[in-house]
């Protein structure tokens, strides 16, 4: 444990690590903003940790500061991210009288059901001795788009939008954007399938070699 414990922080002390620490840190500032009808400033954090997202990679591949912790703590903050902003969009929309609206806030829940779902596997895949996948392509497609879609909701959206009285989105379109982004998320879930089950396939083989090695 203590031998994991320093590999895990070994070479930790950087920028990219950094930024995702304030990333993890913005969660709750943007929830309790938007809890409070800070919209325009919880965009602003939004945008602000969607930039932290985009920079902490982009660094830590420049100036090879890669390391163990920020591979952690990267997708850390990724989920508890999107898991607050579908909670704090679901929870505005489940306000409005409109029934277009009522049924199509169940839609964010979706988000929240596929970030829960990765959590589990990730720990059970760390109890049987196996890294959970990093995200591939796919996976980060779909977040780059599910941050721009959800920005665009915060500010333009009809009944939440800061913004929605210079700018309203239709209706139609905001939820075709959502689903677009939901699409994604579904398919980047997907990909985490192929490399999870070789992962599963190369233990088992592993176990079998040493299990023969030992008769």
């Amino acid at each position: 444990m203590k031998e994991n414990l320093k590999n895990l922080f070994k070479g930790s002390l950087t920028v990219p690590n950094l930024l995702s620490l304030i990333r993890i840190l913005l969660i709750p500032v943007f929830g309790v903003l938007f809890y409070r009808g800070y919209i325009l400033w919880s965009v602003v954090i939004l945008i602000l940790s969607g930039i932290t997202d985009f920079l902490d990679g982009k660094i830590a591949r420049r100036f090879n500061q890669v390391s163990e912790l920020g591979k952690m703590l990267d997708p850390v903050a990724d989920k508890l991210t999107q898991i607050t902003i579908a909670v704090v969009i679901f929870l505005q929309l489940d306000k409005s009288a409109d029934p277009t609206m009522q049924w199509f806030k169940w839609v964010f829940l979706f988000f929240l059901f596929k970030e829960l779902l990765m959590v589990l596997v990730g720990a059970i895949m760390l109890a049987f001795g196996l890294r959970p996948s990093a995200a591939e392509i796919y996976g980060k497609v779909a977040t780059f788009v599910f941050y721009v879609v959800m920005v665009l909701v915060i500010a333009f959206g009809p009944e939440i939008g800061a913004l929605r009285n210079l700018f309203t989105l239709p209706s139609p379109l905001m939820i075709a954007l959502v689903i677009l982004a939901a699409v994604l998320t579904f398919i980047a879930l997907l990909s985490y399938i192929p490399p999870t089950w070789k992962q599963v396939k190369e233990k088992k083989a592993a176990q079998n070699v040493k299990k023969e090695t030992e008769e």
